[in-house]
């Protein structure tokens, strides 16, 4: 019997590897071997195959059988694996022919009665495929709306094995109607109708925070609110997502891409547009917050969050070392994970929104009076915000409680009076960028800051006067000149001036040195 092969990918982050599964069925004592580093779970194949082969009439030989994914010094994770090990054996054995599989990719997990599960990762793992110059591709059922997102592949779904080796040409008697079943647990569950976001007319009073909001919406910023209890941070933070564009084709594919990776993606309404939300609990590790795990680093909440909202509420409470992963993400917009069977690389370009008390008790604000914190109490609360942290916000602001504010939520402005000015505001960006490798005002670098992109002579001037008085740092100084490059744009200037700077300066506050 000669040598069957046929294809599958192997995912690492959002990257895939083409990988060669080939097989061998010789005489001899019957063994199935599987090698290629398959992790256990990879290994666990041999008997799904096994046992789901027996199921449909077409039971694997009592032979010596060997199977290979090549690169062998790849790793191979997950049972997205079983359909292609199990195809590639029975073509081994004459079920089909080996002609017939050789150039088609195969996806999907196996049960024991053959029926095909569906599995995570299919739109990255068929993008990689595409790359690769795959053409046709066999997916679960379940993964048919997924697969049918990526233009230029052929998708043939299929509900179980038979189903498969009959469009590969085996003579397989078509299996009884079997009852239905439980959705498996990876499955999306199906789409419900998406609630209405909260609007910015809820918010009471709150107008600087309310315009740090558009700020950092119409130029990408990061933001930070601090006020006692109550002041309406959080209502703010949770709104930010409604008034932000909807994405474009390469930042919908990327999160939609993350989405499926990690299993939470629904492919019934296309991709993703709308800006993702990510609110983790103060008691995320590290690992839940930049990625982690076993085998390949799975995405965390920074790269769910890619292309829209990291909002850390109680952010002191959080682990230093969490807030302190985020320093790097921050300033690439990627997040790269080194584990011992390989690097998994994903995009982290989020905005991230902290909200913050005065203190443990929430009571230290104003003269403070009715604060019960001792004085170190609240230097070790403040300082948990570390200083390379906070110099990576564009905007620190103090939100003063409600009970000072007057006015009620009766003619406030809606969020899609503020969401028609932030997409104003990004139109003349993505003008003014159309030639640049970058859209948004914050990812200008800062050597484009002081030549291309330099203010006016008097806001500069304004700049370096703060920056010699010790009110900024270096890289204050360029956050100030990109917030001041976003509030010209909402303001339909065609450069800063120095009243843009001067506001940017405010919204910014004093740098820690």
């Amino acid at each position: 019997m000669e040598v069957a092969r046929t294809l599958s990918i192997a995912l690492a982050g959002l990257e895939g590897t083409l990988v060669e599964i080939e097989a061998d069925v010789s005489p001899g004592l019957p063994v199935f071997s599987l090698v290629g580093l398959p992790d256990s779970s990879t290994l666990q194949s041999r008997d799904r195959v096994r046992a789901a082969a027996a199921q449909i009439g077409a039971s694997l030989a009592q032979r010596r059988i060997t199977v290979n994914m090549s690169p062998a010094w790849i790793a191979k994770s997950g049972s997205g694996f079983d359909l292609g090990i199990a195809v590639a054996v029975l073509a081994a054995q004459g079920v089909i022919p080996a002609a017939a599989i050789a150039p088609v990719l195969h996806l999907g997990e196996l049960s024991l009665d053959g029926l095909l599960r569906p599995v995570p990762g299919i739109l990255p793992a068929l993008l990689a495929a595409r790359a690769a110059g795959v053409r046709t591709v066999v997916v679960p059922d379940s993964n048919a709306a997924e697969a049918q997102l990526v233009d230029g592949i052929r998708v043939i779904a299929a509900p179980d094995l038979a189903a498969v080796l009959r469009a590969h040409g085996a003579r397989i008697p078509l299996t009884p109607p079997r009852p239905a079943q439980a959705p498996a647990a990876d499955a999306p569950t199906p789409a419900a109708e998406p609630p209405s976001p909260p609007d910015f007319r809820d918010v009471i009073g709150q107008h600087q925070a309310r315009f740090a909001a558009e700020v950092a919406a119409a130029g990408g910023h990061h933001l930070l609110l601090q006020g006692p209890p109550g002041a309406g941070k959080t209502m703010i933070a949770s709104r930010l997502p409604g008034i932000l564009p909807q994405l474009e084709a390469e930042d919908a594919l990327a999160v939609s891409a993350i989405r499926s990776l990690s299993g939470r993606f629904d492919a019934r309404g296309g991709l993703i547009r709308t800006p993702p939300f990510e609110s983790p609990h103060h008691t995320a590790t590290a690992s839940a917050m930049v990625g982690g795990g076993s085998g390949i680093a799975r995405p965390g909440a920074i790269s769910r969050a890619h292309a829209g909202v990291l909002f850390l509420d109680e952010a002191p409470e959080f682990d230093r070392a969490v807030l302190e992963a985020l320093r790097e993400p921050l300033e690439t917009g990627d997040v790269t994970l080194h584990r011992a069977k390989g690097v998994a690389r994903y995009p982290a370009r989020f905005q991230l929104v902290l909200a913050a008390n005065p203190c443990p008790c929430g009571k230290g604000w104003g003269s403070g009076k009715d604060c019960s914190c001792t004085p170190m109490q609240r230097r070790r609360y403040v300082s948990r915000l570390s200083g390379p942290v906070l110099d990576r916000i564009d905007m620190r602001l103090q939100v003063p409680p409600s009970a000072v504010q007057s006015g009620s939520a009766e003619g406030a402005e809606c969020s899609a009076s503020i969401a028609e000015r932030v997409r104003t505001a990004r139109a003349r960006q993505q003008e003014r960028f159309a030639a640049h490798p970058w859209s948004l005002n914050s990812q200008i670098p800062g050597p484009q800051l002081r030549g291309r992109f330099a203010p006016e002579p008097q806001a500069a001037r304004l700049l370096e006067h703060a920056l010699g008085r010790g009110r900024l740092t270096l890289r204050g100084h360029d956050r100030v000149m990109r917030l001041a490059w976003t509030l010209a744009d909402l303001s339909g200037s065609p450069r800063p001036t120095a009243d843009h700077v001067g506001r940017a300066l405010t919204l910014r506050g004093e740098d820690q040195r």
